[in-house]
């Protein structure tokens, strides 16, 4: 068993308020958790509007599975909103024992 987490700095330039950031962050987070079947949630910089940082995770038999998908949802939310641009992301993979 391997899990797989990703760390993701996201910029969002066109956000006014943090009303704005919630509703582009919702829309990121609940299409990326449907499509590729992992939890993701804001972690970090929750009070800013122009910042947020998502944490991914996933479990899997295989490490090599695991890290595809975070480099799917990386990509996927690189590409899924205009407004949102990926400034940094950092995949690991944990191996229990």
């Amino acid at each position: 068993m391997v899990t797989a987490i990703a760390r993701i700095e996201i910029g969002l330039d066109g956000s006014r308020s943090l009303k704005d950031k919630r509703q582009i962050l919702r829309s990121i987070v609940e299409r990326t958790r449907v499509r590729f079947q992992v939890a993701v949630a804001e972690v970090e910089d929750q009070d800013l509007w122009q910042r947020a940082v998502i944490g991914v995770a996933c479990v899997s038999a295989n490490g090599h599975h695991a890290h595809e998908v975070m480099q799917k949802v990386v990509d996927f939310i690189t590409t899924a909103n205009p407004e949102a641009e990926v400034l940094d992301s950092v995949i690991e993979l944990v191996e229990p024992f």
